[in-house]
């Protein structure tokens, strides 16, 4: 494992599922860990005090809310955008205010996030977007919006990669496919039907996508910016 001691480290939406998997990761490495939640304070009181480390209500759809927040932890070595919503449904009958919601907290936030920590990050931090394999496919119907604002991410990384490039901050993201969470469990009702598209039929565990996030977060990635990674067992393939 990476050491990642006296690292300030804040993950965006961090109390469940691949966010707060993602927080142990880190807090076990010895990293100082700040995460958000909106609207889970029980489960995000209970990983605060199993790991140490910090957790703050914060709505990622509310932009000057949310760079306040980064502005007030001061300079980060590791931000983590892992927060997002899905927002499934024909998207004749689609409310226009859930999908505006839908890219302002699967879009805006991270893009405004990303440029909030930059300015203050020390040269050498790191950027990390958690997106969706479905960025890369969609087999299913009612997921437009969805796909788009994950695939979004991907011109994203690229250009504020070359935006930061010149102070070694590295911008990449993470695309799990379908992982064992309390949303969408390995042993739910449409396990059979996503196992169906992936070359190794299981679920994704959040301490694997976790793994993946640490080393992008680690020296040893130092040159990797840009770039996206699936971690889907071959669903995108």
């Amino acid at each position: 494992m990476t050491s990642f001691d006296g690292k300030s480290v804040l993950v965006l939406g961090g109390s469940r599922g691949i966010g707060a998997a993602i927080v142990r990761r880190f807090a076990t490495d010895g990293a100082k860990v700040v995460f958000t939640y909106l609207s889970s304070p029980d489960d995000a009181e209970a990983l605060a005090a199993e790991t140490g480390s910090r957790a703050v209500r914060a709505d990622s759809g509310d932009r000057d809310s949310l760079i306040a927040l980064i502005v007030s932890l001061g300079p980060l070595d590791v931000l983590v955008v892992n927060s997002g919503i899905l927002g499934a449904g024909d998207p004749l009958d689609m409310p226009p205010d859930v999908i505006d919601r839908l890219f302002r907290i699967n879009i805006h936030a991270p893009y405004h996030a990303a440029v909030a920590a930059a300015r203050t990050m020390p040269d050498g931090g790191r950027i990390i977007f958690i997106g969706s394999a479905n960025a890369d496919r969609m087999p299913m119907t009612g997921l437009a919006a969805y796909s788009a604002s994950k695939a979004a991410l991907k011109g994203m990384a690229k250009g504020l990669a070359r935006d930061f490039g010149a102070r070694d901050i590295t911008v990449n993201v993470v695309q799990p496919g379908p992982t064992d969470t309390d949303m969408n469990p390995a042993d739910g009702p449409l396990k059979d039907v996503m196992h169906d598209f992936m070359a190794i039929k299981r679920h994704a565990t959040g301490a694997e996508i976790a793994g993946l996030v640490a080393y992008l977060a680690g020296p040893e990635a130092g040159i990797i910016t840009g770039a996206a990674y699936n971690i889907d067992g071959g669903f995108a393939a």
